[in-house]
């Protein structure tokens, strides 16, 4: 937008500061002009003025003189003293000297111009004018001067004009935008801007079309060389090779966390099934009335099923990691998806007594991976759940606005502080008591939440498919989890 305020305030400048340099040219040539043509009035007042009897056939050589350059026109029109009702002037001379049949012509086109008109005042004063017009026969001229010159006979009147060759880098009779040189820099300058913007098309189909293939490669529809193949810009070239390899590295690094996750989930499991084997025989062999001891081994059951959650727990992150780098991005109807999952939890609220409202709103797309957005509502619903009483309510709404897709989730429980409602979603925070858990909650890797891991997982998986998520407290109690994610036409 810079760039296209310049491109227009530039030419708007520049054409004003020479506007104003012309009309200054202008003044000192239209001066010059009218100096040069008051010369030749003082030097044929002499001839016009003699007084045996009035001059005749010799004016046209006189006039010709003044003009035997060929370029300066002069015209000179006669009206004799005490004419009748201020009389009319006569065509007495001219230089070059016009034939006959030019005459006429001529004196139409004064008249049409208004010339004729104006002869009875000029011989009351000078009258300068700067005139452009076209004769008859298309030789273009520019009146530049009436003069009067008064004799004895009557009044006589030099009408000096000059061709437009003598003017053709001054505006005299006709607006600057008019001259040759602006209009010639009008046109390489509009030429240039046709470039520039025929550039600037040809850089954005370019873009375009490298967004779209990235957009593809994103969204998991290209395997292969994705952009090297099907990049048509040879400028892009070695960029395309270089996302190609980035896209290669990455599918790698999933492959390595995936693998990773199992060989880490893998060591860490035997250990603790091997030392949760071992307390049963411990446990036996615990002669009656040693409460310490019952409860150190109770302490140890309880810290293996924690160590093994949180395995569990991280091995389901780590997949979900590697997930959201190389899985296909997919068209998932989040209607359907929301009411699969509240499907799945109904006889959980059935057994807690928590009533469920909830509205749908039809054709819902978003576009993410497998899987991705089944996790974030199972972990907002369950953290709705075990934070709202018995015969409490949860309303889960669904809806469309525009190029948004709308999700909230709303529950009756405490609230949340206001001082922490803002680091619900970072990771390792939880306001959950460490004895509070979710009945359907077992050692099956269902426990990320009670290691502050489930709404930062929620807002990771979220912010991955370019959506956002926030929590307001209700008025009257509870909190209002809100989710808004892009809408896939």
């Amino acid at each position: 937008m810079a760039l296209i305020v310049v491109f227009v305030a530039l030419p708007i400048a520049l054409y004003g500061q020479f506007e104003a340099a012309d009309v200054q040219r202008r003044e000192l040539v239209s001066r010059g002009i009218q100096q040069r043509s008051w010369l030749i009035a003082q030097a044929l007042t002499p001839i016009l003025n003699q007084p045996n009897t009035p001059p005749h056939k010799s004016l046209n050589a006189e006039l010709q003189r003044f003009s035997n350059d060929d370029r300066t026109l002069l015209k000179l029109m006669f009206r004799p003293v005490n004419s009748p009702g201020g009389g009319s002037f006569y065509y007495i001379a001219s230089a070059p000297e016009s034939r006959m049949e030019r005459i006429g012509p001529e004196l139409e086109t004064l008249a049409e111009r208004g010339i004729l008109h104006q002869l009875a005042e000029s011989c009351a004063w000078d009258k300068p004018i700067d005139i452009r017009y076209r004769q008859a026969d298309g030789h273009e001229e520019i009146m530049t001067s009436i003069l009067p010159i008064q004799s004895r006979w009557g009044c006589w009147v030099l009408i000096s004009a000059h061709p437009t060759t003598e003017f053709l880098n001054i505006s005299i009779g006709r607006s600057y935008w008019q001259t040759r040189e602006i209009r010639i820099a009008a046109a390489i300058y509009f030429a240039f801007a046709l470039l520039a913007i025929l550039i600037a098309l040809s850089v954005w189909r370019s873009l375009h079309h490298f967004r779209k293939a990235a957009r593809e490669v994103r969204q998991g529809r290209v395997t292969e060389y994705p952009f090297a193949d099907r990049n048509i810009v040879p400028e892009l070239t070695s960029v395309a090779k270089d996302f190609d390899y980035l896209v290669h590295d990455l599918r790698n690094i999933a492959q390595d966390i995936r693998q990773t996750a199992e060989d880490n989930a893998h060591s860490f499991k035997g250990p603790l099934a091997t030392i949760h084997a071992s307390l049963e025989p411990i446990r036996r062999t615990l002669p009656e009335g040693h409460p310490r001891a019952s409860r150190a081994v109770g302490l140890i059951e309880a810290s293996l099923t924690r160590l093994n959650m949180l395995v569990n727990s991280t091995q389901r992150l780590d997949l979900n990691t590697a997930d959201m780098i190389d899985a296909p991005r997919l068209q998932i109807d989040i209607t359907r998806l929301v009411a699969d999952v509240l499907l799945r939890y109904r006889d959980i609220l059935q057994e807690r007594q928590i009533r469920l409202v909830r509205t749908l709103e039809e054709d819902a797309v978003i576009r993410a991976a497998q899987g991705v957005v089944d996790i974030v509502f199972e972990n907002i619903l369950d953290n709705a759940i075990s934070f709202s009483s018995p015969v409490g309510t949860i309303a889960v709404y669904l809806f469309r606005e525009a190029n948004s897709v709308h999700l909230h989730v709303d529950d009756e429980g405490p609230g949340v502080d206001p001082r922490k409602i803002e680091h619900i979603f970072d990771r390792y925070f939880s306001v959950r008591p460490k004895e509070h858990k979710l009945q359907h909650d077992s050692a099956n890797g269902e426990g990320a939440k009670h290691a502050g891991l489930g709404l930062w997982i929620v807002r990771r998986n979220i912010e991955a498919i370019g959506g956002s998520i926030s929590a307001v407290n209700r008025i009257g109690g509870g909190l209002s989890v809100r989710i808004v994610l892009p809408y896939a036409r």
